[in-house]
């Protein structure tokens, strides 16, 4: 059996002219979910990040509060898609989180029906493929022992498991929604394929601690 540990970065700096770094807060969170993998045993064979800079410093941190003494494998098939690109010509969504999740959610429908590109000109159906390659890659092949541990995004997390569940775009949306900083997610490839065990835990932090950006 395989095993994937999807880690969501920590907090990024929202709000800021960039988001696309991890917060003081964000790389404590990395560290605390480092230390809580390590805690209950978890040695992995394989590290991965995405190649965003939020992604490679969750990673990082992680590693550090663990103590895994691992390389870390940059793969893009692991990225986000383009948030940011989705809200940056909405009127007025600021740094305030809650009109921010209402035109992220919005332009992620759009995405989904044609209407809307990413900044990259990445199409829903190529985010779809790219993730689905990712996921396939690590769980064929063989690492040495221990899980594979992937440092990610809300929207990868949340398709993978929307995916591997049979759900829809609505449920993907719902996932996304909820996904919690530096949160573990756990996907297993046994005899009846490859399953999710579990989605979004958070029991490594105390609720002052729980950010969802």
């Amino acid at each position: 059996m395989s095993a994937l540990i999807l880690v969501r970065h920590g907090q990024a700096s929202f709000g800021t002219d960039d988001y696309d770094r991890l917060s003081s807060v964000g790389v404590r969170q990395s560290r605390v979910v480092g230390i809580s993998l390590a805690s209950a045993g978890i040695v992995p064979g394989l590290v991965v990040s995405g190649a965003l800079r939020r992604q490679q410093e969750t990673a990082a941190a992680m590693i550090e509060g663990a103590g895994w003494g691992r390389e870390v494998r940059v793969d893009p098939a692991w990225d986000e898609f383009d948030v940011m690109g989705f809200v940056q010509h909405a009127e007025g969504p600021g740094a305030d989180s809650r009109a921010f999740q209402g035109v992220l959610e919005d332009g992620m429908r759009r995405w989904v029906d044609g209407l809307l590109l990413d900044e990259s000109g990445e199409r829903f159906a190529d985010f779809v493929a790219r993730v689905a390659t990712g996921l396939e890659r690590l769980v064929d092949e063989p690492t040495a022992p221990g899980p594979t541990v992937v440092s990610t995004s809300a929207g990868v997390i949340s398709w993978v498991v929307t995916s591997l569940l049979g759900a829809g775009v609505e449920q993907w949306i719902r996932l996304n929604r909820v996904c919690v900083n530096a949160a573990v997610t756990r996907i297993v490839r046994g005899r009846g394929g490859v399953s999710v065990v579990s989605f979004n835990e958070h029991g490594h932090f105390a609720p002052a601690e729980i950010t969802y950006r």
